[in-house]
């Protein structure tokens, strides 16, 4: 071969390698997904919502807007709270949007509203199951994803549901406590509820009439569900009602934080403190007086910050393309550690801790 030849045949080597360089770095671009914990890039998810991103990592910069049953709520600024946190956490937003009430429609409006801003997530407590699905439904055929904690609405309506504890577990402990609070488990007993719609209020005292029916609790007997609306001043105010009506009443068992504390508050000034005991779902820090005054022996519950915590995590495993919402699906939770999706969409948060003298001071929250 000759001098002229052997040089052209090097140059075009050299040419080859240059060129084979340039398309290696063109493919080496980054997005704002964060790589896998193998080190491959972490997909995203395509538009009909598939996990291409089974076992990946969050993506950072998401957005979700926050929406509890009403804003005001004790609980619910709790709740959400959390939520915002594991956002934050996770490099994304979330902004907290509700109504000022807790009516069964009063949320429709302004998750239209939120539809139009095109957050990555919606994360709701429910007021009512069915009057937002249809709602919720356009989000999601939007790719919004949808996840409610506390309480549900229709299965067909969202991809996850947060559950606090599970809905049997909840409504054993409402029963049991209800046997304890009276003497020798003889006796009447009312439950003031939240809104007539709550979906999770309704399935509490669904599983507590079950148990009432049993055997064991056959002692009891339910004599009213009264509803405070999850407003202080009328569940104060159904708590007197409760008591004029009923005479003979032992217990006033209150599923929700704000009922609790009402009727704690009324009783304990009432002459019939002592008499009628308070039990169900409260805050540590509402309850603590209460409960070393004797109106109130014992109550549960969970953290709420945790149930918030855990629903932000979910919508980000969602928007992110970790998780699709089906039975099986795991995801990393902050602080919380693994959680893994059960049936329906449930993931479970954890049962819910007793409250009495002896442990109260223990909590504050």
């Amino acid at each position: 071969m000759s001098l002229f030849h052997r040089s052209r045949a090097l140059w075009v080597a050299v040419l080859a390698i240059v060129l084979a360089m340039a398309v290696a770095a063109c493919g080496d671009t980054k997005d704002d997904t964060e790589t896998s914990s193998s080190g491959a890039p972490a997909a995203t998810t395509d538009s009909g919502g598939a996990a291409a991103n089974a076992g990946g990592d969050y993506r950072r910069g998401l957005t979700a807007i926050v929406m509890p049953k009403q804003l005001g709520n004790p609980y619910e600024e709790l709740e959400d709270s959390g939520t915002v946190e594991a956002f934050r956490e996770l490099g994304g937003n979330a902004t907290i949007e509700g109504p000022t009430d807790a009516g069964a429609s009063s949320q429709v409006p302004l998750l239209q509203s939120a539809i139009q801003k095109e957050p990555d997530a919606i994360i709701l407590a429910a007021n009512d199951p069915n009057a937002v699905a249809p709602v919720l439904k356009q989000a999601m055929s939007r790719d919004i994803r949808v996840v409610t904690q506390d309480s549900d609405a229709a299965p067909d309506a969202r991809q996850v549901f947060i559950n606090q504890a599970t809905t049997e577990g909840i409504g054993e402990v409402l029963a049991r406590m209800s046997k304890e609070v009276v003497p020798g488990g003889r006796g009447e007993i009312a439950v003031l509820s939240a809104t007539a719609n709550a979906t999770n209020q309704n399935a509490w005292i669904r599983v507590l009439r079950e148990r009432l029916a049993t055997p064991e609790y056959s002692g009891l007997r339910l004599v009213k569900v009264a509803y405070g609306d999850d407003d202080d001043q009328k569940s104060f105010q159904e708590t007197q009602g409760l008591l004029s009506a009923y005479p003979n009443l032992r217990a006033i068992v209150a599923p929700t934080t704000v009922g609790i504390a009402a009727a704690a508050r009324y009783l304990s000034t009432s002459p019939k403190q002592g008499r009628v005991a308070v039990t169900g779902l409260g805050f540590p820090r509402q309850m603590k007086a209460f409960v070393k005054d004797g109106t109130s022996r014992v109550f549960a519950l969970w953290n709420p910050k945790d149930v918030g915590y855990l629903g932000g995590y979910a919508a980000a495993a969602l928007a992110s393309g970790i998780i699709t919402g089906a039975e099986g699906d795991t995801f990393r939770a902050g602080r919380l550690g693994e959680r893994e999706v059960g049936a329906n969409g449930e993931v479970v948060l954890g049962p819910p801790t007793e409250f009495t003298r002896e442990n109260i001071d223990d909590f504050d929250f």
